[in-house]
């Protein structure tokens, strides 16, 4: 990176900062000097940032978590960067990728654009660069962002964090709603129990599995006093999900 990003070097604080509450980065480089101190100067910066060098545990990780933004190199040791992206974009059409690259060539830019790339960096580059390319992206992803999520008389305010059925705030825990919008937000999609322990406790202090359950329970119970269709189903042996047609 030269004297762009010094790998050796602990970052200034930067005079670019997440947005309040917290911002999900997904860093995936496998150069592991570049990715420590990537890593430290986005997390000075405010954001939480989730890091792997290699393209099949982003995917894995992009499964679990509903990133904010991912940053991707294109030279990974197991999968190529485009393959992630392929993928990424198939499974998280509305996350912003920006990609890293040593290739300066239009061509490598316009397949990864057309392959739904957001941004394309060309290495070395200035931490400065890196974070306001992040945040302008974040920008334009979050204005073009759903702010609700509706199933019929249950809604979903995304930016408040709070469930209504026909206009009545349901009395959810901060976990039963996180599971609620968890599936929300991957409507069709079988959720497993381990992906809702790695949501919501982030491989902190984890507690047993089936704390999932007891969870989605009173979830159930609380949406059905509410009023609400019985929207969350179970796929036995397997997780949750909320179908498509619900």
């Amino acid at each position: 990176m030269g004297t762009a990003v010094n790998p050796s070097a602990g970052p200034a604080r930067s005079r670019f900062q997440a947005p309040q509450g917290t911002t999900r980065l997904l860093l995936v480089e496998d150069d592991r000097l570049l990715s420590d101190a990537l890593s430290r100067m986005l997390e000075m910066a405010g954001f939480t940032v989730y890091v792997t060098g290699f393209g099949e545990d982003a995917l894995d990780l992009a499964r679990a978590y509903r990133f904010d933004v991912v940053v991707l190199d294109l030279t990974l040791p197991d999968v190529a960067g485009t393959q992630v992206l392929q993928q990424l974009h198939q499974m998280r059409p509305d996350t912003p990728v920006i990609i890293l690259s040593g290739e300066s060539g239009l061509e490598s830019k316009i397949e990864n654009f057309l392959e739904g790339a957001d941004d394309y960096i060309t290495k070395p580059f200035h931490r400065d660069e890196l974070l306001a390319r992040i945040h302008a992206v974040l920008r334009r992803a979050r204005a073009a962002a759903p702010q609700e999520v509706v199933f019929g008389p249950l809604a979903l305010d995304l930016v408040a964090h709070r469930a209504a059925v026909s206009g009545i705030q349901v009395p959810l825990t901060g976990k039963e709603y996180a599971c609620l919008e968890f599936l929300a937000t991957r409507r069709g999609m079988t959720v497993t129990k381990e992906m809702f322990l790695a949501h919501l406790y982030g491989g902190q202090d984890e507690p047993e599995m089936k704390i999932i359950d007891v969870f989605i329970c009173k979830l159930r119970r609380k949406l059905s006093e509410a009023g609400a269709p019985p929207v969350v189903e179970t796929v036995w042996g397997r997780g949750y999900t909320i179908a498509n047609e619900a």
